[in-house]
């Protein structure tokens, strides 16, 4: 399923919404993170259609991001990291 701009630019506003009222450091930087990937997402797109590269379809579910002891973000499909102790 393709993810219109629209839906896109709508939940970079929700996660906005939620960053501005996070009170911990830790959630604000989850929420700009979430953030700058759903802008990744725009601009590579915009950039595939301008070189003629074929495009990807987005599924749209709910990805949870988190830190791991190191500081590091990953994703929440990713949660099990790259080692036993990143959770």
């Amino acid at each position: 399923m393709t993810i219109s701009f629209q839906k896109l630019l709508s939940k970079i506003e929700e996660e906005l919404k939620l960053a501005k009222l996070s009170a911990k450091e830790e959630s604000l930087r989850e929420k700009v993170y979430s953030i700058k990937i759903l802008c990744e997402l725009i601009l590579d797109e915009k950039q595939a259609e301008h070189e003629g590269t074929p495009t990807f379809a987005v599924t749209e579910q709910q990805i949870t991001f988190t830190l791991n002891p190191t500081g590091k973000i990953i994703a929440e499909e990713d949660a099990n990291g790259e080692s036993l102790l990143d959770f």
